[in-house]
Formats: structure tokens, sequence, C-alpha cells
């Protein structure tokens, strides 16, 4: 009996181990964004998006990230040098030329402010929502993180780094802003899903532009209430605007495109990272 009592604790143990060595961290586990994707309401809710005409001033830029790998970017910069950053994080379908125009549009619109559009797919860019979907589920957080991270040694020390994205780019325009702790300027995310915990929130120094529509089926106003609770339960200052339009209506190659709607969302961003960047209006 004696020998039992000393075996079954150290049984009890062993299993715990395992369990805990085999089960998916929070690093491992799919974005959150992403397991959307496994619904097939919100696919449809994607469109394939219009085919622009775009002809850009910006390039693609390499640079190394922390796991050993080379992440991406499509790279503004102003003619005076500056440590102003915006980082533009792209939705489900990947960088493509619907985001680098609209990184065109920032750079031009705030000026002497750096621009990168982040290439959180390595490479891969989707013109049908089965290849978006499949892009998005495989995801990794992990990855995810040494790209932005990587983007944020080149900011340097005394940089400052505002955020932008729309839908995946949402989520991970707010994960990109915690993730840049004291550089961080401000965040603007359009209807991405936000984060659950405090621990995660705990390191944003930024303030956050949140910009969702009514009409979204997955994030939603109880979704967003409860990240409400979160910022002010953590002391992170969070502003709210709501649109009477649908998920992507900030899109312009999408279906759901509503121009009021978008010219009224895009208008509040640019205050607002022009206040967190502290740049003036141009001409100013």
């Amino acid at each position: 009996m004696k020998s039992n009592k000393l075996y079954f604790p150290f049984l009890l143990f062993a299993c715990l181990c395992f369990f805990q060595c085999n089960s998916p961290s929070a690093e491992q586990k799919s974005d959150s964004m992403a397991e959307l994707t496994k619904d097939e309401g919100f696919r449809n809710a994607h469109e394939t998006p219009e085919k622009i005409a775009f002809k850009g001033k910006g390039a693609m830029k390499e640079f190394p990230t922390p796991d050993g790998k080379t992440g991406k970017a499509y790279a503004l910069a102003p003619a005076s040098e500056s440590d102003k950053y915006l980082f533009v994080i792209h939705e489900w379908w990947g960088l493509n030329d619907h985001i680098k125009q609209e990184a065109e549009r920032l750079f031009k619109e705030l000026g002497n402010v750096n621009v990168l559009a982040l290439d959180l797919y390595d490479g891969n860019v989707a013109t049908q929502r089965d290849e978006a979907s499949k892009f998005m589920q495989a995801v990794k957080p992990e990855r995810c993180k040494a790209i932005i991270s990587g983007a944020l040694d080149l900011v340097g020390d005394a940089g400052k780094v505002a955020t932008i994205g729309w839908c995946f780019g949402g989520g991970w325009s707010l994960r990109s802003s915690i993730l840049a702790g004291d550089k961080g300027a401000g965040c603007v995310m359009y209807y991405g899903i936000p984060v659950e915990k405090a621990a995660e929130l705990a390191p944003l120094k930024a303030d956050i532009l949140g910009i969702f529509a009514k009409k979204d089926k997955w994030i939603t106003d109880e979704v967003i209430g409860k990240f409400e609770g979160l910022t002010k339960a953590t002391g992170k200052n969070f502003e709210v605007h709501w649109f009477d339009a649908d998920h992507a209506f900030a899109n312009p190659s999408s279906p759901r495109y509503n121009e009021a709607a978008a010219q009224e969302a895009n208008g509040l961003a640019l205050a607002f990272l022009r206040e967190k960047l502290e740049v003036g209006k141009l001409g100013n």
C-alpha cells in the first residue's frame, strides 16, 4: 500500500505533464479571425473582389524576422527622414493591389510618415474566396508576430507606430499595436475581432479607434461590447463608431462597398491617425 501511495501521485503528475506538453498553446492555436473561415456564411460574405487599375510609387521591402526568416512589406518613404510609421494590415485576401492602393492613399494624406503594408501571408494573395479561406486558416499567430516584430525593429527605438487594418487585418492591427508597446501611437481597426483577455491587452499603450458595421453578423455589438468592458477594466482608451452597413463596407473592390459610410469612416480614421502621429493636414 505504501508503494501505491507513491505511485498514484507520480502517475497523476506524469499525466498532467503529458497533457500540458501536447495541448495546443495560445501561440499554437490558429488565429481567432481564421476560425471564422469555418462558417460558410462568413466565406460567402466575401465576394470575389473587382480588379482595380493600380500603379503605385511604393516597392516591396524585405527585412529579417526574429524567427530566422524574412518578412515583406509594401513600403513608402517620405522625401524627408521621419521616425513616424503607419503599419497597414491586409484583409483575408492578402496583400493585393487594393491594400497597396489604400497604403498609397494614406501615405499621400498623412505626409511625412513612412507606410509599411505588411504581408502576413508570406506572399500568398487570393482572388477567390476558397483560396482566401485556405490562406487565413493556415495563419500561424507566432509567424505573424515575427513579421510584425521584424517591422518594429526597422522603426528603431525613437520611432512611433500607428496601425490600421480591415477584417483579418483589423484584428491584427490591434495585435500589432499591442506588440509595439511604448512605440505605439494609435490603432485603427475596421471590423476586426479584438483580443479577449486582460493579459493580452495589458502591453497596449496606444489609443484605439474601432469602426464597425451594424449589419455585420460576426463582429457584433455583443463582441465589441465585451471588448469595451475589457478596455475599461484595463484602463485603455477605445473610441467606437458604428455604421449602418455590412462587413467589408469600406472596401471599394467589394460589392458590399458603401461609399458614404466608407468616406465618413475613412475621414474619422485619417483625423485619428493625424492626431496620434502628430502630423497636421497637408499644407498646414
